[in-house]
């Protein structure tokens, strides 16, 4: 059966719910598309306010020929293949849905097309294209920005539902509350038709909507991941905890969670990345240079191929021996500082780069270490007040009893030697 936001999708302008700065009569999207000339566009805006239903106006009102890809799941094959078309047919329109998600070598293969005319692009992103689409490509196309659907607007989508999709009018149900609803969808009209569309599967005919009786059937059938809701919070925590504890297995389940779910590939990434300092730091050092490769890596491929290099990192992270050490270590110094306020640079370690400075004893004493034995002279570089003060302790692990061991030799009392 055809889903219930594709039975709704408007074919007209006048029939889009919300964008009214955009789409309303009058408005500039709206005279393009009236005199029969769009450009190439990017549209940004949250998920489920309408992008992919604009994209969809313009080319049945205009009545162009019409292809969709998703930067998900389609590659440089997938447009190379329309582009080709593009040059047998006259003026295609190419919609990629969350274009955002193509790396620079895919979204390179669009700018001779669209700068030739050839096809134009309407492409759809959840995030800033300024920082996720390239500045080449970005210079040809109009970005419209799209707005978060008012409450008015949703529960206008729920009444039209209701009562005009012949499916759901069969089942005859009342909305007698509203703010589950709009709540669990979060503002996505997409995921708020699919909710409504389960209910209409599930309550007998003529029931009330209620808000206790959606959360029911909410829980019981809907995996709610949103990227921006209470969900989204509690699987990246499942994540990062199960790192944390060592367990590879659950940390590439609650990953697939989140790639399943459509979360940010590179949120996932710079995640790791903090994860490898704040929770495996100097007991292995490499830890941190292979999140940052996976960050970097990420960036360059784009998804789904990214999947494997999060999961290669993911492994490797909660495989890896655990310290605290470093997390802690500038804590502490934080709350020194907090505390002590704005301590004096000790005289013989400042930098005595004039004459007046020279002659208030700047630099005087400084013992240049590396004429020392062992490359260490044993001086003090806090502030007076917290000379003796230890701030980083080592945690116990392999590397870091190493490096405890070095300190012990060094500084002696301050590490318990």
């Amino acid at each position: 059966m055809i889903p219930l936001s594709e039975r709704l999708r408007p074919l007209k302008l006048e029939e889009l719910i919300g964008q009214e700065h955009l789409c309303a009569p009058g408005s500039i999207l709206y005279q393009q598309i009236n005199q029969g000339r769009i450009p190439s566009m990017i549209l940004w805006g949250p998920p489920g306010v309408g992008k992919t239903s604009i994209a969809h106006i313009i080319a049945h009102t205009l009545d162009r020929p019409f292809y969709a890809i998703s930067a998900i799941s389609s590659g440089v094959k997938e447009m190379r293949d329309i582009i080709e078309k593009a040059g047998r047919e006259s003026g295609v329109i190419l919609f990629i849905d969350e274009i955002h998600r193509f790396n620079k070598a895919q979204q390179d293969a669009l700018l001779g097309a669209v700068e030739t005319g050839k096809i134009t692009l309407i492409g759809a992103t959840t995030e800033n294209p300024s920082f996720e689409v390239n500045s080449a490509l970005l210079s040809r196309c109009q970005v419209y920005v799209l707005k978060a659907l008012e409450k008015s607007d949703l529960e206008k989508l729920c009444h039209y539902a209701l009562e005009s999709d012949e499916i759901l009018k069969q089942a005859q149900l009342q909305l007698e509350e509203t703010e589950a609803l709009l709540r669990i969808s979060g503002g996505d009209a997409r995921k708020l038709l699919n909710l409504l569309e389960l209910l209409g599967s599930q309550l007998p005919p003529k029931s009330s909507i209620t808000d206790e009786m959606v959360m029911q059937i909410a829980q019981q059938n809907i995996a709610l991941y949103d990227k921006k809701g209470e969900q989204h919070y509690d699987i990246i925590s499942a994540f990062i905890k199960s790192m944390r504890g060592s367990d590879p297995n659950a940390a590439v389940y609650w990953l697939a969670r989140m790639m399943a779910g459509g979360e940010d590939v590179k949120f996932i990434a710079r995640r790791m990345l903090i994860f490898a300092s704040e929770d495996i730091g100097n007991a292995n050092p490499n830890a941190l240079l292979l999140a940052n490769a996976t960050f970097e890596a990420v960036h360059k491929i784009g998804h789904p191929e990214s999947r494997i290099i999060l999961s290669q990192c993911a492994i490797y992270l909660a495989s890896s021996e655990k310290s605290n050490s470093a997390y802690m270590a500038i804590e502490d110094a934080l709350s020194l500082v907090k505390k002590t306020g704005d301590l004096s640079v000790p005289l013989h370690i400042r930098n005595g780069v004039t004459g007046l400075m020279k002659n208030l004893n700047y630099g005087k004493g400084y013992a240049y270490d590396h004429a020392y034995e062992q490359q260490f002279s044993g001086q003090e570089f806090l502030p007076e007040a917290l000379q003796g003060s230890k701030i980083y302790e080592p945690g116990p692990n392999t590397r870091e009893n190493e490096m405890r061991k070095l300190l012990k030799s060094r500084w002696k009392e301050k590490y318990g030697y």
